[in-house]
């Protein structure tokens, strides 16, 4: 039924080819036009998972206690001390211009020129304090000395001073809007802006400007990601020497490179049609969908190749390979498109959005490479030369010796070295941990500008963007309640004493510092009063700009400062905070996780943490149903999954080794390893099922599909390892990790079908009809 479906198909292609190739035309100039009005898009809200629990009680209290997507620039004077003049107006003049950056929220603005940067002290007559920049300020040494006594009264050395007097922080909260426009934030112009507007005109010899953030470090990784393309050009002109040594005719080379580049263009185009855009992620599928076009070209040309040697004419030769090819590799493709598909299992939008540009990509290559490319090819007046007899004799010895993988003498040896392998790396892989394992941004060197920004706001402030905010929701006026605001003490007394957490920051101990100022500064008076009346006067000096408690006291955030984000940090912050509010949680008073950068990777490392298992069933059956239907043969489905397995196994121990944690950049790429990594075994099993189903031995069957297939199969694997071998020399440390896995599992993918499937083989097939 399948072979009649097939045949009526490809006669009724190859009748109307003219008709096909212009409809394809057609539609590549108008695709290539939607194409060309793709954007990029690095929405903060793509990179976080809206529906997880933490990410409610996050977008509930974001309006009123800020979220994770903040800036924060530290103004360095070299010299070691800030208290000097120009030092103070490049201070004021960065604060000032971030200020009136629009998609700033300028309530959220804090430096030492905030009026609500105050300082307060104990007097004899009780309080007195102001602004810590007096209104007559004028950098007099006077008015610096001044400041400087008035930055020690209000206790904002490590947060907006650095700790050795070298810095002063600038900091703001950003919008998810542009004011000017309307329109959603544009993250990447954003950081240029900030890099324009900031760091290139108030940077000088003596001073330095040093920013992070979200948007920063989206701007910097988009940066980065222009590279893409200049891998992308190195990706194709190192193919087009392949794939010409390969098939040694140009017009075979030139013809899939440009069916392939012809599905890239079909893909950026649907893109922008289903209303997305690029971000510094989903670049990187325009390449992996060129090099999946490409190996599956190779098959098709290699095809075409050997029937037209054998003297068939060109149309005939394309007819015949698309006859023999098109259920593998659509099945194949298949298998590819389901795979990627899996990956909308996790609810983060930058993935989904991976997930829905990497299946368009893979589905339009069954059009461009499987059926534009021998449509194209029949109308050429094919010249090949024929391998030279001694080298057609060397390639048939090689297949001859790679065929004893499929006797039983050397499948068991095989077998056994398998077991063994995969036994040392599933030991390994349970070693794998969820999340970044690096300090500052993952996803950049840690050589990089924005890392080495990092790295000098944590080693001057004792404040960082590491914050993980806990909400505590309670009833309204609780702050007037010593039984309520001495829990959230508890709270933050038991949290504080956790590995990883530097500082902590709530009403409660403020309200404790107060209560001294009240009674003459006293420490022994460090407590939270019993009496209403003086916890009202304690509290009622703590204003709601504090970010400390909001308008009618019913939300009073802890703030943990934490030495970085790494995932043993989180996860030990994360359990210790969800055990204490276990204990303390009562009907009155609930503390809530989270909000706070590190809320939002908290959030992110369980949303990837949850997907995970899910992700793989679904990867793993939609590739054996569509296997299953394809061979018929339950025998045939798992001699080709069993090395997916394996391989993806020892993938993730290799994870381990090399310190990459599990994360949302590197989880899609276990996917689409086994997406990609199936295309070898479906091809070659293909070939030799039809031969066992004949009574032909293993061993034979395999050696003839080594014939008909092994070279392509093998060139594949090489030429797309080559291809994103490259990317080890990436300015993104992401895309250098992905680089490193991807060509990783498509060698070892390709070895595993040509040599544990055909010992499969052996075993499941050792009595043949």
């Amino acid at each position: 039924m399948l072979e009649k479906l097939v045949n009526g198909f490809e006669t009724h292609l190859f009748r109307n080819r003219m008709w096909v190739i212009v409809s394809f035309i057609l539609m590549t100039f108008f695709l290539g036009y939607q194409a060309s009005q793709l954007k990029m898009d690095a929405a903060f809200s793509k990179n976080i998972p809206l529906n997880h629990e933490y990410m409610k009680v996050y977008q509930k209290h974001q309006k009123d206690f800020g979220g994770a997507n903040s800036i924060m620039v530290a103004v360095e004077d070299t010299s070691g001390n800030i208290f000097n003049p120009v030092f103070f107006d490049a201070l004021k003049n960065v604060h000032d211009q971030l200020f009136f950056i629009p998609g700033v929220e300028r309530s959220q603005v804090k430096s030492l020129f905030s009026p609500s940067t105050r300082f307060t002290e104990v007097v004899e007559d009780g309080f007195a304090g102001g602004p810590v920049i007096p209104a007559d300020y004028n950098n007099s040494q006077a008015s610096l000395n001044l400041v400087r006594d008035n930055i020690e009264k209000a206790g904002i050395v490590g947060r907006l001073i650095a700790n050795d007097y070298s810095a002063a922080m600038v900091s703001a909260q950003l919008m998810d809007f542009d004011p000017d426009t309307g329109k959603p934030l544009d993250t990447i112009a954003f950081a240029n802006q900030l890099e324009q507007e900031l760091r290139v005109k108030f940077e000088t010899d003596t001073i330095k400007v040093h920013i992070i953030g979200f948007a920063k470090m989206a701007g910097d990784v988009a940066e980065g990601a222009k590279g893409v393309l200049v891998f992308f050009l190195i990706a194709i002109a190192i193919t087009a020497v392949m794939v010409y040594l390969f098939s040694k005719s140009l017009m075979l080379t030139v013809l899939p490179l440009v069916c392939s580049i012809v599905a890239v263009i079909w893909q950026l185009g649907l893109l922008t049609v289903v209303g997305f855009g690029l971000d510094p992620m989903s670049i990187l599928v325009p390449f992996l969908v060129f090099a999946i076009g490409v190996s599956h070209g190779v098959q098709m040309i290699n095809a075409v190749r050997r029937r037209v040697l054998d003297g068939q004419t060109t149309k005939a030769a394309s007819a015949s390979a698309f006859r023999s090819l098109l259920v593998p590799g659509g099945v194949a493709l298949l298998s590819d498109t389901v795979g990627f598909l899996t990956l909308l299992a996790i609810d983060i939008g930058i993935i989904r959005e991976l997930a829905i540009s990497a299946s368009l990509g893979v589905a339009v290559i069954i059009l461009t490479n499987l059926i534009l490319l021998p449509l194209v090819i029949s109308y050429t007046n094919l010249t090949l030369v024929k391998d030279n007899p001694q080298t057609s004799e060397k390639i048939e010895q090689l297949w001859r010796k790679l065929s004893c993988f499929a006797t039983p003498k050397y499948a068991v040896v095989v077998l056994s070295v398998t077991v063994l392998l995969y036994g040392a790396g599933y030991m390994q892989s349970t070693k794998m941990q969820i999340g970044d394992l690096q300090g500052g941004a993952p996803a950049l060197h840690q050589d990089s500008r924005y890392n080495l920004d990092t790295f000098f706001i944590t080693d001057h402030f004792s404040i960082t963007t590491d914050v993980m905010t806990v909400i505590v929701e309670a009833k309204p006026e609780a702050c007037t309640y010593h039984s309520l605001l001495n829990q959230i003490d508890q709270f933050e007394w038991m949290v504080a004493n956790t590995p990883g957490v530097e500082s902590t920051a709530s009403l409660a101990s403020i309200a404790k510092q107060v209560n001294a100022g009240f009674n003459e500064g006293n420490p022994k008076w460090q407590i939270l009063p019993r009496t209403t009346a003086s916890l009202v006067q304690a509290v009622g000096q703590v204003p709601t700009t504090s970010g400390l408690l909001n308008g009618n006291c019913s939300v009073m955030p802890v703030y943990l400062f934490l030495k970085d984000h790494k995932a043993d940090t989180i996860n030990t912050v994360v359990a210790k905070v969800k055990a204490v509010a276990a204990e303390l949680n009562n009907d009155d008073l609930s503390f809530r996780l989270a909000s706070g950068p590190v809320g939002v990777m908290a959030a992110t490392n369980e949303a990837v943490s949850e997907a995970q298992l899910p992700m793989m069933i679904y990867v793993y059956g939609a590739v054996f149903i569509l296997c299953l239907i394809s061979f018929k043969s339950l025998k045939a489905t798992v001699a080709v999954i069993i090395p997916l397995y394996v391989v993806s196994t020892l993938a993730q121990a290799l994870m381990t080794l090399l310190d990459i944690g599990l994360a949302v950049s590197t989880l899609p790429v276990i996917a689409l390893g086994v997406g990609i990594g199936v295309d070898y075994g479906i091809y070659i099993l293909s070939t030799m099922s039809n031969k066992l189903s004949n009574g032909m031995a293993v061993q034979q069957a395999y050696f003839e599909a080594l014939v008909e297939r092994g070279s392509a199969v093998i060139f594949t694997g090489l030429t797309l390892a080559i291809g994103v071998s490259t990317w080890f020399f990436s300015a993104l440390k992401f895309q250098m990790d992905m680089g490193i896995l991807l060509t990783f599992m498509f060698l070892v993918n390709m070895l595993g079908a040509i040599i544990i499937l055909p010992a499969l083989s052996a075993i499941f097939w050792r009595n043949p009809k």
